[in-house]
């Protein structure tokens, strides 16, 4: 799997909870379950590989209750929108967690760091002998 590529992830492996939501919508937010939890098991998915799901576990692991992830979106007066706004959000957190960290490839200082890291341990020195010596 590429990192271009959102993760997508099957219906059947998402658990949705409804619940009246706050805020905006007269009359009809009273009646309606427009608030949307979507609760997905991180554990139990079979869209990652065991290593894509470690990766995850590690990154996402201020998020995780008992190897589940659970997603709230209440910001449209409609469950349908919600739900789709859950699901999107869900998947792109999925997408970021699971890119490979990048190989650390190591260079050498420049010359002109070697050259400023040697000026400042002069000046230094210069400083700290200034020190000695008597105060007359």
């Amino acid at each position: 799997m590429s990192h271009d590529r959102i993760v997508r992830l099957p219906e059947s492996e998402m658990t949705w909870r409804f619940s009246r939501s706050s805020g905006a919508g007269g009359q009809h937010v009273n009646t309606t379950d427009t608030r949307v939890e979507l609760i997905w098991s991180l554990s139990d998915t079979t869209v990652l590989s065991p290593s894509q799901k470690e990766l995850a576990a590690t990154r996402l692991s201020n998020r995780l209750v008992d190897g589940t992830i659970t997603v709230v979106s209440s910001q449209y007066r409609s469950q349908h929108r919600n739900r789709e706004a859950a699901r999107t959000r869900l998947e792109e957190l999925l997408t970021q967690a699971v890119i490979p960290p990048k190989t650390r490839h190591r260079t050498k200082p420049s010359r002109g760091s070697k050259q400023r890291r040697l000026d400042a341990k002069k000046r230094r020195s210069s400083v700290k002998q200034g020190r000695s010596g008597s105060w007359e």
